[in-house]
């Protein structure tokens, strides 16, 4: 007899909080009473979050602990309650401690050398991670950021570059806002197409930063000066770097294959509101890329 009810899959974010040690690498672990248990820092994630919000919002929230994430490694899938939880995780760096008190969901997290961490974790499907995440080397997320969606050409009568974002849009543009907190952007960079400016409004807002308008980013330049934008892009890139302070910049649809041109990475189709994280090394390289998709 064929099986009506639809296998349940809860999908999860953790982070791999690394920070220098007397010898090693220490690790952040916390303790659940409920299960008895040493692990990663993890959660579920929440209708429209984004699954890099959500490792870092998990890890605060259990051990008041904020990180800063760097490159992803890989998920992991188990059996729980009747169906499937897969859990994403980021190797991650240390921004802000505090005091937690502990409470009936973790009543304890410790920094741990790793080589004992590795004795104490319960579960023998997150040695793999942790041992991955010790060696991945340390890197400063550069953030490609496609304009939220904006009104339509075909209603829009006044100068292309003053064209808004639709409502959707502007819901996109604020639900960025945590997704490029995560990666702890701090320097901003735009079109000066005001769909492009619009869309990072939210986090230079939350955060008192100022953007960098770039006409050269716009469509209409891009069209006239393609080879400005690969090297406008791949300044941005070095500088980023160099100071170690991750940046995002917004541009439009046509003129995304030079900005990725400059960083070296495969040209790919991007939907309004999605984010490209190129994870850079000390000389501007590339060492790991990851898409989001727009929540909404």
């Amino acid at each position: 007899m064929a099986n009506n009810h639809a296998e349940k899959r809860i999908t999860a974010a953790g982070t791999i909080a690394l920070r220098p040690g007397d010898g090693e690498p220490e690790v952040l672990l916390v303790h659940r009473p409920r299960y008895n248990d040493w692990s990663l820092p993890k959660g579920k994630i929440n209708s429209d979050e984004y699954l890099p919000a959500c490792a870092t919002r998990e890890t605060v929230e259990e051990t008041a602990v904020a990180v800063r994430l760097g490159i992803p490694v890989d998920h992991i899938s188990y059996l729980v309650g009747g169906g499937t939880k897969t859990v994403y995780y980021w190797r991650a760096n240390v921004v802000t401690e505090a005091p937690r008190q502990p409470d009936g969901e973790v009543d304890d997290s410790s920094w741990l050398p790793v080589s004992l961490a590795m004795e104490l974790i319960t579960y023998a499907d997150e040695r793999p991670l942790l041992r991955q995440a010790v060696a991945l080397p340390d890197s400063t997320p550069l953030v490609i950021v496609r304009h939220g969606k904006a009104m339509l050409r075909a209603n829009w009568t006044k100068r292309d570059q003053a064209r808004p974002l639709n409502e959707r849009g502007r819901r996109q543009s604020r639900l960025l806002v945590p997704l490029l907190d995560a990666y702890g952007v701090r320097r901003l960079a735009s079109s000066t197409s005001v769909r492009c400016m619009k869309t990072l409004q939210p986090h230079a807002r939350a955060h008192r930063l100022d953007i960098e308008p770039w006409t050269t980013l716009s469509e209409e330049q891009a069209e006239r000066d393609d080879k400005a934008v690969v090297t406008l892009v791949k300044r941005l890139a070095r500088q980023t770097a160099e100071s170690g302070t991750p940046m995002a910049i917004c541009g439009h649809r046509p003129v995304l294959p030079l900005m990725l041109e400059a960083l070296g990475v495969p040209s790919r189709a991007l939907q309004p509101g999605a984010a490209l994280v190129a994870h850079l090394g000390p000389d501007a390289g590339v060492l790991a890329v990851e898409i989001h998709k727009p929540r909404v």
